[in-house]
């Protein structure tokens, strides 16, 4: 049902002047998922509070809420359109009202750890993008039909949400910055193995793809009160620069469990690393921090090596932030490894001497779909230095794409074999005395001959050619359609 539900809001949407992409689809589903949501939240605690003798105050006053806007009801429970706003007096409700209150929560917060200073920030950054007060009504109605009661449900929704950040990633634009391939994230999760007390970390959060996950593999380690307000409240951080991501990874978040997600909007590399205190440091850091972003003179000063190179800039900040005895894994493109320019070199040396790099998983071309670059994750641990590196060259069999996405199973080789650093075809290890201490060279050259290109047959060819062939005409289709 959900499914249908959000094919139905993407088709209304897809008619509407204002929204012309996937970004938008998913941008203004969101701020509407997030009210339903928050309406549901608030019902389910004024029921709990009753159960147990108390009041609930309400978030959100009686004009504004859910039932008295959106969606207000008849005797009978069911929808009252006699009552319910649409066309223009919809559309103007929900600009110079709606929004504006929701903006206010900001300013009338307690703190900027709480609910209320997220829906502020939240309806601070967005704007309602619908144009037609009808189609808003339409989608209003899509919405409403979404139950958010049971785990089941509320995890359906998170896994749909999900697959709407992936098809963002696919519309192109800057929308490939928001996801990394779960399966990826999950691999990276189970290598580090973080425990509940640890704090976790990622400066460049995205959809915060990598704390949701992290959320999920702490989970079930939660067996008493006290481990899930930790969870809920001192667990998971993030950092996030551009606003369409940073309200995605808040709606994230709150999807997957997190009512209060700890991430702030800001631009990380803004920061002075030599401002970060040991109360400012964390256990755990995960990140795919975006590559190939020229960031201005006065932001490169923040840092000790200098460099327009944004995933440069996000490795320093890393390593600066975590805690000693701290561990990380980070994506970043494979030329870091190579690269002779100063700013590597040093970077390198850096690593290697202040952190234990001790292993390079070297992902195949086409893991991150819309992006033509190949990508590695480092993982070190902070505190000594590096003895010997262990390398993973992950070879999946196949040529890797739209149709040929990543998997878990992918992966399981890799994490099994990290446990012990064992050789095999597509591993081995480098001792740090091997490494040229003028280049501190670190490319992945597999002495067991991995890098031979696995040969597609015709038939894998033909199969994708058709993938693509029909992905141009649903191209041509959709800019028919807007002519």
């Amino acid at each position: 049902m959900f499914e249908q539900t959000f094919k139905n809001i993407d088709d209304i949407l897809h008619k509407d002047a204002g929204c012309t992409s996937e970004l938008d689809y998913t941008e203004q589903s969101s701020w509407l998922l997030f009210l339903k949501y928050l309406d549901a939240l608030e019902h389910e605690k004024a029921m709990e509070a009753e159960l147990e003798g108390k009041t609930y105050s309400r978030i959100i006053d009686a004009t504004h809420r859910w039932e008295a806007w959106a969606a207000p009801r008849t005797a009978d429970g069911n929808l009252d359109h006699n009552a319910a706003m649409t066309g223009d007096d919809l559309r103007k409700f929900v600009n110079t009202r709606l929004f504006p209150y929701l903006a206010g929560f900001k300013q009338r917060a307690s703190g900027p750890n709480t609910i209320e200073y997220k829906i502020g920030e939240v309806f601070g950054e967005i704007q309602n993008k619908i144009q037609s007060g009808y189609n808003l009504r339409d989608v209003i109605e899509r919405v409403d039909e979404l139950r958010f009661g049971s785990q089941t449900e509320k995890h359906e929704l998170s896994h749909l949400y999900e697959a709407k950040i992936k098809n963002m990633g696919n519309a192109g634009r800057n929308g490939g910055e928001y996801y990394t391939p779960r399966p990826l994230i999950r691999a990276m999760i189970k290598v580090l193995d973080p425990q509940i007390g640890e704090r976790i970390y990622d400066g460049a959060c995205g959809s915060a793809g990598f704390l949701c996950e992290a959320f999920h593999h702490l989970l079930p380690q939660a067996t008493k009160a006290d481990d899930l307000k930790t969870l809920q409240t001192r667990t998971f951080y993030g950092k996030e620069k551009k606003s369409l991501a940073y309200v995605i990874a808040i709606m994230n978040m709150i999807l997957h469990g997190i009512e209060a997600p700890n991430v702030v909007h800001t631009n990380t590399l803004g920061e002075n690393i030599n401002d970060i205190q040991e109360r400012d440091r964390y256990d755990v850091i995960l990140a795919n921090p975006p590559f190939g972003g020229k960031e201005r003179k006065e932001v490169q000063q923040n840092f000790p090596v200098k460099t327009g190179e944004t995933a440069f800039l996000f490795l320093q900040h890393f390593i600066k932030s975590l805690k000693a005895g701290g561990r990380a894994a980070i994506v970043i493109k494979n030329t870091f490894l190579s690269n002779t320019d100063n700013a590597s070199t040093s970077l390198r040396k850096l690593l290697l001497e202040s952190c234990n790099l001790h292993t390079v998983l070297d992902m195949p071309g086409g893991t991150f779909q819309g992006a033509g670059v190949k990508t590695v994750v480092l993982f070190f641990e902070k505190g000594s230095p590096t003895h010997g590196v262990w390398y993973y060259q992950l070879n999946p069999g196949r040529n890797m794409g739209k149709t040929n996405p990543l998997n878990d199973d992918d992966l399981l080789d890799f994490i099994e074999q990290q446990k012990t650093f064992a050789d095999s075809a597509q591993s081995w290890s480098m001792d740090v005395d091997d490494i040229d201490t003028g280049t501190f060279d670190l490319s992945v050259k597999n002495p067991n001959g991995g890098d031979e290109v696995a040969l597609r047959t015709p038939q894998e060819i033909l199969d994708e050619i058709a993938a693509l062939d029909e992905e141009s005409a649903e191209v041509l289709a959709t800019i028919r359609s807007l002519v």
